[in-house]
């Protein structure tokens, strides 16, 4: 088998698998292989194997990216793979953290960790894909160290002109027909970015709410469900015809309504 193909700018990733069941381990590691832009390093099914791997990974190095389920067998507890990312997150030389899970209910720790990203299951070669990306450009930043401010402004196109944002006017990001889009009070405008690449440089003030939109929760005013249909609306007030009323991703509703409500108060979310 030929070695994985570097990413553009430097080495693949080694990554790390922990995934208890067979099946769904060796699915992802293949989806992670066909990336061709990471060398999987192991992929380990025990809690207790996966601890000592990131333990010397803390020492020494070596892995780069893991992979983790979040309920792993071999526990008392349900969340024995967050458990082992609140361990490790925040020491020097941690490697990034991606939650593979069907549940969506971790997903405001796993945003406070400062994990990568968030992969629900069935996995999906687009998805992992979109993944690996994020993760490549989150990687140029130095192991341990913060990662660099984001840019101070946003240039964007409106016909001939250039306009200038600044991250906080930004309602969205859209893709669409393979343009990207930003969303402001401004009207919508023509950006050269990837959604990935967006992301990647303004972090957590963004929400990946559906794989063709990234919202700023800021600008969020309201969340509507119609059965397994849920859109957020941002940026304006629906009675007065503002604002853009984005598509939420039925993999990810519930992860979508979780960060909202984090820091929030007013009605029981349980």
């Amino acid at each position: 088998m030929s070695p994985p193909a570097a990413p553009q700018g430097g080495l693949p990733l080694r990554t790390l698998v922990v995934e208890d069941e067979w099946p769904a381990r060796n699915y992802l590691v293949e989806l992670l292989e066909d990336t061709e832009s990471v060398e999987v390093v192991g992929a380990l099914a025990s809690p207790e194997d996966a601890r000592k791997a990131l333990e010397l990974s803390l020492s020494q190095g070596g892995i780069d990216v893991a992979f983790v389920d979040v309920r792993l067998v071999g526990s008392d507890a349900d969340d024995e793979g967050l458990s082992l990312v609140r361990a490790v997150a925040r020491k020097s030389r941690a490697p990034l953290f991606v939650l593979a899970t069907a549940y969506g209910q971790h997903a405001l720790e796993a945003f406070d960790l400062g994990v990568a990203d968030y992969l629900l299951k069935p996995f999906t070669l687009r998805r992992v894909e979109e993944c690996v990306e994020r993760l490549q450009l989150r990687h140029r930043a130095p192991t341990g160290l913060p990662e660099p401010a984001g840019p101070s402004r946003i240039v964007a196109r409106r016909k001939r002109a250039l306009v200038f944002l600044r991250p906080d006017e930004v309602w969205a990001f859209e893709a669409a027909e393979r343009l990207a889009y930003v969303h402001t009070e401004r009207g919508r405008l023509d950006v050269d970015l990837s959604l990935s690449a967006v992301e990647a440089s303004f972090g957590r003030s963004l929400l990946r709410v559906h794989r063709n939109w990234l919202v700023n929760t800021q600008h969020v005013m309201e969340l509507e469900g119609h059965g397994s249909d849920t859109e957020v609306l941002v940026g304006g007030r629906q009675a007065e015809g503002g604002g853009v009323r984005v598509p939420v991703a039925r993999e990810r509703a519930q992860a979508v309504r979780e960060v909202l409500l984090g820091d929030t108060m007013g009605i029981r979310t349980r």
